[in-house]
């Protein structure tokens, strides 16, 4: 294998030698699938419920006890079922560039009539990484300032229809183009049911094309080319859309392959038992290389 000589020493060593994590990034993978965890012992967690109050209070506290300052962003999403409170999260990672990396997921997990759907993957693995994520990047200087952002409201609250779906993300991306943050975005780069045992995160057509091929790129440089395929291309609507259409460089992360034929997704199925350590370890390893990556960038 040819190691990408401008990936971070570790992480090109790691990568001649195999294809596991640096020591590092492997222990936050076990890290993320423990958190993934702790958030599906909560129970089903959709927008506007209690469930869903009480793990943004936890998203909260352990972001503070990294040292960073969150922000709750609290609002009234007008859903088909009526108004519910949503709240969206971030926290910031300070560089001095004045620029900003965006690495975003949602938090809450999809509610429909007669399913118990605690969501270990579609919702759990997002909130899982990113909580990770954040205790990796609270240990480092950077150029740019890194926002971890926590969406709510990705679901539907009937179908994916019309606006009834991503009223966190198309919140933000109005309010970031509306007071200028926007224009100090390189990249946001939204990762969605990472967590996946079998991982395949698919080439995602609607992405920005330059910053999937670097996702693709900085993954082939860290021996996970299978887990980071550079195509065919499929196309899914997921957190990215707003801020593609608001003129941000944006990608989505996504397995959408999910169990046999995705049969575990949306279901009672999508439970903890489908999810492993090392599919969070390369997601994250393959994170840090594509900050490093970008950071490099005007």
């Amino acid at each position: 294998m040819r190691c990408a000589q401008t990936l971070a020493l570790t992480l090109a060593l790691a990568a001649c030698s195999g294809r596991s994590a640096p020591a590092g990034l492997a222990t936050l993978g076990e890290r993320a699938l423990d958190y993934t965890r702790q958030a599906v012992e909560m129970g089903p967690r959709p927008a506007g419920s209690e469930e869903n109050g009480k793990q943004r209070e936890w998203i909260v506290k352990t972001l503070e006890a990294t040292g960073c300052k969150p922000v709750e962003d609290s609002f009234t999403a007008y859903t088909p079922l009526g108004p519910r409170k949503m709240a969206n999260v971030w926290c910031d990672f300070p560089g001095d560039s004045g620029r900003l990396i965006v690495i975003s997921g949602h938090y809450d997990t999809m509610s429909r009539e007669g399913l118990h759907f605690v969501g270990a993957n579609d919702g759990g693995s997002s909130t899982g990484a990113l909580l990770a994520l954040a205790d990796h990047l609270a240990k480092q200087t950077r150029k740019d300032t890194v926002r971890v952002v926590f969406f709510d409201g990705e679901e539907s609250a009937v179908a994916w229809e019309g606006d009834d779906h991503t009223y966190g993300s198309r919140r933000l991306a109005e309010q970031w183009a509306a007071d200028g943050t926007l224009a100090k975005v390189k990249a946001l780069i939204n990762i969605d049911m990472i967590g996946d045992a079998d991982l395949a995160v698919l080439a995602e057509g609607n992405s920005t094309p330059w910053l999937r091929e670097l996702i693709v790129d900085v993954a082939a440089g860290l021996g996970y080319s299978r887990q980071f395929p550079a195509g065919p291309l499929q196309y899914v609507e997921d957190d990215h859309i707003p801020f593609l259409r608001a003129g941000a460089p944006a990608v989505d992360l996504i397995d959408f392959n999910y169990g046999l034929y995705n049969r575990y997704w949306h279901t009672n199925a999508d439970t903890m038992d489908k999810l492993s350590a090392e599919s969070f370890a390369a997601v994250l390893t393959v994170l840090d290389g594509a900050i490093r990556e970008l950071e490099k960038r005007p």
